[in-house]
């Protein structure tokens, strides 16, 4: 098996396996709006549709980071003392995966443009 780089997504086969960039398309699309899928131009180049999923992701981090930050502020009044330790909760699990899903799809798309990965010792 190759070797991954760190962060390299579980759902993707490693590069140079069988139908890795296959596994890495319905990774990508997992990763974006469905209405996606609409578009023959990101089914036809994967690396197009890793850089749909970069901003993607991206704009749902920082979308993430800035409910964390104003939540308190904006539905203080309206939301009870367990509700709103549930949703800053919530913002920190999501900002975690978004976070995860950009490192994922950094290096999906090195290796789809075909940059290899070499371990250092």
């Amino acid at each position: 098996m190759d070797a991954t780089p760190p962060g390299w997504p579980e759902a993707v086969r490693p590069p140079g396996a069988p139908d890795w960039e296959r596994t890495a398309v319905a990774w990508l699309f997992d990763l974006v709006p469905p209405d996606y899928r609409a578009h023959e131009v990101l089914r036809r180049y994967p690396v197009l549709l890793a850089r749909f999923a970069r901003d993607h992701v991206a704009a749902g981090l920082e979308a993430a980071r800035s409910g964390w930050r104003t939540v308190r502020v904006e539905l203080a009044d309206h939301l009870p003392a367990d509700a709103m330790a549930a949703a800053m909760t919530a913002y920190e699990r999501e900002g975690a995966r978004l976070a995860a899903a950009a490192r994922g799809v950094a290096v999906v798309s090195a290796a789809l443009r075909g940059e290899r990965w070499v371990p250092r010792l």
